[in-house]
């Protein structure tokens, strides 16, 4: 039976106590709203060109830099971190790298699950509610959400950082038609003059606060959809095949932090003993078996082959 009778800090501390349960690392709770700082800041990012082929982003504005006009009647915006710091990377003798978040199951489908399941915990308390549930599937400024409700801060490589898990994270929320008790908002940055993360970028893609897609290896080996990857970037692919951690591996915040607990997010045994020789001879049927529901589908069998192609034949 729901209990109404429940005000919203009691209901905002179910939520959270729910969220841990289910394996969040952390839960965060803000107004929705619109964002008129942070619509200014991805404008001008905009303008800039920097986000390349990524044309999504200058569609549906208006839902993107106001939470509450993505769900009719939201009030509140619960935003979650789950980490994906795996145990063990992919050993060295895999020879190319993948990043960590792909090694196991997307995580669009598990952190889904997981925040119906929290919606569903939700309801048990307060009734059926107007709501649904996000991760990186919605136009939503992820990040500055979580950093309202006070998740953590932007740090210069632009990853949302917690100071006590890092940036190995997923971020997913839900947008509700409840009023709840909102978070403090993290205005304070951490990162103070380090610049570990911009030094370490090889291809000279980060500026303090600021990422340019266009020279990011993630992007590229992602996003990007051209035939071949810009000859610019010979030499500086550090052997990334899907995605890039050199910015998060550096991060002084990342030091220490301990890793997940969810084995869908656990590498393949097939995908761990694979070899230099074996991604070079990559075929159709060998992809569909290492990565058919994870996060690598994203670029397809064609685009795989084509960053393999890229780095064997710079030798990188």
């Amino acid at each position: 039976m729901p209990l109404f009778q429940l005000n919203k800090s009691r209901i905002s501390l179910i939520i959270k106590e729910e969220a841990e349960r289910l394996g969040f690392a952390a839960t965060g709770i803000s107004r929705a709203e619109f964002a008129e700082e942070d619509a200014k800041r991805m404008e001008a990012w905009l303008e800039k060109g920097h986000h390349g082929e990524m044309g999504y982003l200058e569609r549906n504005k208006e839902k993107r830099y106001d939470a509450g006009k993505l769900v009719e009647s939201a009030k509140s915006v619960i935003t979650v971190l789950y980490n994906y710091f795996p145990e063990e990377e992919l050993p060295e003798s895999t020879y190319y790298k993948i990043s960590k978040y792909a090694y196991g199951k997307d995580y669009h489908y598990v952190i889904k699950e997981k925040l119906k399941e929290l919606l569903k915990k939700i309801e048990l308390v307060t009734g059926e509610r107007i709501a649904r549930v996000f991760t990186d599937s919605a136009p939503l400024l992820d990040r500055a959400n979580a950093r309202k409700s006070g998740l953590g801060f932007i740090g210069k490589n632009t990853m949302l950082i917690n100071r006590k898990i890092g940036s190995f994270f997923f971020i997913g929320h839900i947008l509700i038609d409840l009023e709840l008790t909102e978070d403090k908002e993290t205005t304070t940055n951490f990162c103070g003059s380090c610049t570990k993360c911009i030094q370490a970028c090889p291809t000279e893609a980060l500026k303090p606060f600021e990422l340019n897609a266009n020279k990011c290896i993630s992007y590229l080996t992602i996003e990007y959809r051209g035939e071949k990857i810009p000859e610019e970037f010979n030499g500086k692919w550090n052997r990334w095949i899907f995605g890039c951690d050199i910015c998060q591996d550096v991060c002084p915040w990342n030091r220490g932090i301990k890793p997940h607990n969810e084995p869908l997010f656990n590498a393949t045994e097939k995908l761990k003993t694979m070899k230099k020789t074996d991604w070079e001879n990559l075929d159709k049927p060998l992809f569909k078996a290492l990565f058919k529901g994870t996060a690598v589908e994203r670029t397809k069998f064609k685009g795989l082959k084509r960053n393999i192609d890229f780095l064997k034949k710079n030798n990188t």
